[in-house]
């Protein structure tokens, strides 16, 4: 807040602003049976609301001050050099692998060059692959952990492999001493894709720190939200500056806010172009083929109140997978409840659930019961991508025959643990996969009409 400011409307403004959540944005009361039970959302106070009134206000709308200093806390939190935000976990991944098509690069990935990938998983993490004109390279996922099998990555070893990306799979951190190992030992860089999995660590290490670059997202459902968002971050200088040329057009320049006139650079009127015979404004040279992806000051204002409150979250988080896994844990005759290495401390995106075979219920007849309850659940994203129709069709090779990712097609979803689950709304979750799961255990073979007889 500057002194330029009329402080005392500024003031009256912000008090409003916050009289107005009070008034507004209470929470209703839950009603069992009624209340909709999401599987995530958004937790805020009027702290997020007055960051985004005060950025309005300011009027910087696009990247400015707030930025800056969303991108420097995140970037202090995680534990990396350099943190870029962007408009979406999506634009994320392209930024991170788009970065690795540099000429730039000292080791650049060239058309043709081999990814190896999970076939579970989100979209976006496999469409950077396929747009930057690299051949993903499928391997299955472990049962109840979803991630990446380190056991398959020698088994895709080709001499055209170049990189490994991958998700922390709904926060569950991969296996990264045999991952890490295995890159090393064949120079392969590493993009770690914890969209889903902000706050998780291995060996007390926050994920997202092992491989050369990680990416985070901030849609209303990931640990913290700035409605859209995300970010890029990396200790690596240079892969850094060419991340933010990609995301910011394709340009040179690397100016801030309160760059001067001259620019960062301090010769901003004195770069040139081949072929041609006077300087240039640095602010238009460009470099790489880029895009506009940066994220909005009003976000980044939202951002900065949201990660004050990430501890609490990761924590809640945890508290509530607990909860869930303990209640269902005498049901895994019929489930399969997730598994964690030993050296891992998830902080839980959901909480994914696959209905063994053997079962004598199906995925959708669960997952209807449950939704018919008012509790939401969600499929564990594409499935077997592989097996998309959107994907069936893209130049690709698989390790086998992805057992346990067709499985997960067919058989996977998930229930929430964000931190807006009170214990009320955890103990109606648990009463109604009893009610279902009693049913199971007396032999009941479910036909069509059970869900109403439940």
């Amino acid at each position: 807040m500057t002194d330029s400011k009329p402080q005392t409307t500024y003031q009256r403004i912000l008090a409003l602003v916050a009289e107005y959540y009070r008034q507004a944005h209470a929470p209703e009361p839950f009603v069992p049976g009624q209340t909709r039970i999401h599987y995530a959302g958004r937790v805020y106070d009027e702290r997020e609301l007055a960051n985004a009134v005060e950025a309005v206000l300011d009027f910087w709308l696009s990247a400015g001050p707030k930025m800056q200093e969303f991108e420097d806390t995140l970037a202090s939190f995680h534990g990396s050099a350099h943190a870029l935000a962007v408009n979406s976990g999506s634009s994320a991944n392209l930024v991170a692998l788009t970065a690795l098509r540099s000429r730039r690069m000292a080791r650049a990935l060239e058309a043709g060059d081999e990814v190896i990938t999970p076939a579970v998983g989100f979209p976006t993490t496999i469409a950077p692959i396929v747009q930057n004109e690299l051949i993903p390279v499928f391997v299955d996922c472990q049962l109840g952990t979803y991630n990446l099998d380190p056991a398959q990555l020698e088994p895709a070893l080709s001499d055209r492999t170049r990189a490994l990306f991958f998700a922390h799979t709904l926060g569950n951190p991969v296996e990264m001493e045999p991952v890490m190992e295995f890159a090393r030992a064949h120079d392969l860089y590493v993009i770690e894709d914890a969209c889903d999995a902000l706050g998780s660590t291995y060996d007390g290490r926050i994920v997202g720190t092992f491989g050369d670059l990680a990416t985070l997202s901030f849609y209303p459902a990931h640990h913290i939200t700035t409605g859209e968002g995300g970010a890029v971050l990396t200790d690596d200088a240079q892969t850094a500056r060419i991340a933010r040329s990609v995301r910011d057009w394709g340009r040179d320049c690397w100016c801030r806010h309160d760059s001067p006139s001259t620019g960062a650079c301090g010769r901003r009127f004195e770069w040139h172009i081949p072929g041609l015979d006077e300087p240039y404004d640095h602010r238009y040279l460009f470099v790489e083929v880029g895009y506009n992806l940066k994220m909005t000051e009003v976000q980044a204002a939202i951002g900065l109140a949201q990660l004050e409150k990430l501890p609490r979250f990761i924590t809640a988080r945890k508290r509530n997978f607990a909860q869930l896994y303990k209640g269902l844990k005498p049901y895994e005759e019929f489930l399969i409840l997730p598994a964690w290495s030993e050296r891992a401390d998830p902080s839980w995106f959901t909480f994914p659930i696959t209905v063994r075979s053997e079962a004598p219920f199906s995925r959708h007849a669960l997952t209807t019961f449950l939704e018919e309850r008012n509790i939401e659940t969600r499929l564990l994203f594409a499935g077997n991508i592989a097996r998309q129709p959107g994907y069936r069709h893209i130049k690709h090779r698989t390790v086998g025959d992805l057992p346990n990712s067709d499985l997960d097609l067919r058989a996977t979803f998930f229930v929430g643990v964000y931190p807006g689950l009170d214990q009320p709304r955890i103990d109606y979750i648990l009463e109604a996969f009893a009610d279902f799961l009693a049913h199971a255990s007396r032999g009941a073979h479910f036909p069509s009409n059970i869900l109403t007889r439940l």
